[in-house]
């Protein structure tokens, strides 16, 4: 993110995305563990540099878990044992709080939250003890990524491109470079003009991923065609409606396009295409890695393209072309069946 960039613009909001409310490190939540959250969500940013997007989750998460421990009467992080927060976990489960009831994939994020702030409560002479270092969340079954296929893939990205004014070019060339990178949302957004280097042998782009680690992406040829065809006849109309600074991406005010903008982009244009999938803010990054591993790519190479820490998360997706290999071979083979 380019430091002192305007705030990022919504151009419009996105249908079934609520806005992410500004990142607070002070007054994060009201009672007795305010100062405390905004101790600990401020160590989150400033020295283990998560993204916004993450220190809001946690922001929320533990907002909701200060408010229980005040209504228990628990006002002091040493008077917390590990049976209220096993029971926090029953009440994330269930609701009864009066709060949404979670999946056990939510869930887990709400306790590796709650693990780490009383964990740094420990390290900061808050607590004596951790109540939380023995809970564990809910098991929950992994879910393999939903890709679309290729021929879905190029619906998308035609249909991306209908309105051919400085919105549609920049609209093309977002999801082509989403696609052709597999890079998150929020790292899209993200890219500074400088970040990308259409001129080189191999065109690439700099890419900074959770934690801030950055990964140098090659860029395909048609990503490039659709690059260079909004840095030449569409950022600059944008740039001149307002002060997008470094911003590679701007809205149709000249801000910085925002996250929940760019996921707008992708829906709409999975609208125009009618395509009969649901898409999701992932749904190119999952069908860049599936389509690279069911044409021969090693799961490592995949892995550092994708900017994952563990190949064990990348080796989901090997999952999902044996599936589609089980479905051609059962289909198409005349001695799979019978």
């Amino acid at each position: 993110m380019v430091t002192g960039a305007p705030a990022p613009e919504n151009d419009p909001p996105a249908p079934s995305e609520r806005a992410v409310p500004p990142r607070s490190t002070s007054g994060a939540a009201d009672g007795p563990f305010a100062e405390f959250l905004g101790d600990y969500l401020a160590h989150l940013t400033v020295e283990r540099g998560v993204s916004d997007h993450t220190a809001n989750a946690y922001r929320r998460d533990l907002t909701r878990y200060t408010t229980y421990l005040a209504s228990r009467g628990r006002d002091d992080l040493r008077a917390v044992g590990p049976h209220d927060v096993a029971e926090y976990v029953e009440v994330l489960r269930t609701g009864a709080d009066g709060g949404s009831a979670l999946s056990p994939a939510s869930t887990g994020r709400a306790v590796v939250a709650v693990r780490g702030f009383h964990r740094f409560a420990v390290l900061e002479g808050r607590a004596e003890a951790d109540p939380a270092s023995e809970v564990r969340p809910p098991s929950s079954t992994k879910r393999l990524p939903k890709a679309i296929s290729v021929a879905e893939v190029e619906a998308l990205l035609e249909a991306a491109s209908a309105d051919e004014g400085p919105a549609g070019l920049r609209d093309r060339a977002l999801l082509e470079l989403l696609y052709s990178t597999g890079a998150r949302i929020t790292e899209a957004v993200s890219l500074a003009v400088d970040d990308v280097d259409l001129d080189a042998a191999t065109p690439l782009v700099r890419v900074f991923g959770k934690g801030r680690r950055e990964r140098i992406v090659p860029l395909g040829s048609h990503a490039v065609r659709a690059l260079g065809a909004y840095l030449v006849r569409a950022r600059p109309v944008l740039a001149a409606r307002g002060r997008g600074g470094a911003a590679l991406f701007l809205g149709q005010r000249g801000a910085p396009l925002s996250r929940q903008s760019a996921w707008a982009v992708l829906q709409d244009a999975a609208t125009r295409a009618r395509l009969d999938v649901q898409v999701s803010p992932h749904t190119l990054r999952h069908s860049f890695a599936t389509h690279l591993l069911a044409g021969g790519a090693d799961v490592r190479v995949v892995q550092e393209l994708l900017g994952h820490a563990s190949v064990t998360t990348t080796q989901l997706y090997t999952h999902v072309t044996v599936a589609t290999l089980r479905e051609v071979y059962a289909a198409a083979h005349p001695r799979a069946l019978g």
